[in-house]
């Protein structure tokens, strides 16, 4: 009764419960909107769904629907343009076309303490999120919780990277895990990657760990450092062409076995925090035109390197047939 009435008293008319039945329901809506039809499909839980009722002119029936969910926006703190602009605007997604949003996903969005505007940024930042139905999202919230981020710190990485909430808690759980198990990073370095850097969950393990070996083994760096200078931040390519043109200056080396160099190495920070325009002037202190070069140079050199490594490939396959030719090797024999 008690969850019944919570459930009321935010949704209003939409929800529409009885002590025999609870169920998921879809509500289609048909209005109009800068004088052009607009439909958007919006999705509840723990309801009976709307009933039309066939006796009503159809435009009656068109019309009330629209207006009912727009209360149940009302009721949750939208303003009448914003709860508007989510039907009939909705979430873009890929080729403009207009994405499916759950109400309930919505309500849970608000219930996090997110205001309604910010929650309407949100969705229209990341158009998959409206796919998300309410129970999906409220697990992914209290995963999050699990892994250290707290309140305030959870609603500030939920609006910087909604795309966190599009992925499973299976798949979030899997990186934490792999950059404590791969990288050495302890349970605290690792909630502060997820929270000053939320995008890592979405890379691939592999460039993540060929990543943290380059800074560590080549760079010479240890973990508190990569957190403290963002190295989750930059991609791969732009820290190896950065590194590698200091590098082959003479302005980096690496480390010996003591943690010593010949020369003072800039710090991590000083190497990718700053724009390329900053990195060039204040820190390589060469032309964008020497950059561009050397980059033309490493990629030239990949091409090579990765042509010579196929032929050797060839090589090897060619020499194993002769291999088995003279010994009279088939491996049909086998």
């Amino acid at each position: 009764m008690l969850l019944r009435g919570c459930i009321q008293k935010v949704f209003g008319p939409v929800c529409r419960t009885t002590p025999a039945h609870c169920c998921r329901h879809d509500i289609a809506i048909v209005g109009k909107h800068n004088g052009s039809q607009a439909f958007l499909l919006l999705r509840g839980m723990c309801s009976t769904p709307l009933q039309e009722n066939t006796t009503q002119p159809q435009q009656s029936s068109l019309h009330s629907p629209s207006e009912d969910l727009l209360q149940s926006l009302l009721h949750l703190g939208f303003a009448e343009d914003q709860a508007r602009q989510l039907f009939y605007e909705g979430c873009k997604g890929h080729h403009g076309q207009k994405v499916t949003v759950h109400l309930c996903g919505v309500s849970t969005l608000v219930m996090l303490g997110l205001s309604p505007a910010n929650v309407l940024r949100i969705l229209q930042k990341c158009p998959d999120l409206c796919r998300v139905k309410g129970v999906q999202i409220q697990q992914r919230i209290d995963n999050l919780r699990n892994l250290g981020l707290i309140e305030g710190n959870l609603q500030r990485v939920i609006s910087f990277y909604p795309k966190l909430l599009t992925l499973t808690p299976k798949r979030v759980n899997m990186v934490c895990r792999f950059l404590q198990e791969k990288c050495l990073f302890t349970s605290q370095q690792v909630t502060k990657i997820l929270r000053n850097f939320p995008a890592t969950m979405v890379e691939e393990t592999d460039e993540l760990e060929y990543k943290f070996q380059y800074a560590y083994f080549r760079m010479g760096l240890r973990h508190p450092e990569m957190l403290q200078s963002g190295l989750f931040r930059v991609s791969l390519a732009d820290l190896c062409y950065r590194h590698g043109f200091l590098e082959r200056r003479g302005q980096y080396q690496t480390p010996d076995k003591k943690g010593q160099t010949r020369i003072v190495n800039p710090s991590l920070k000083e190497v990718i925090g700053g724009s390329e325009r900053a990195f060039l002037s204040q820190v390589a202190k060469a032309t964008q035109e020497e950059f561009r070069v050397f980059q033309k140079l490493v990629t030239r050199e990949q091409e090579e390197e990765q042509q010579e490594d196929e032929l050797s490939s060839d090589e090897e396959a060619e020499e194993s047939d002769e291999t088995d030719e003279e010994t009279g090797f088939d491996a049909k024999d086998t």
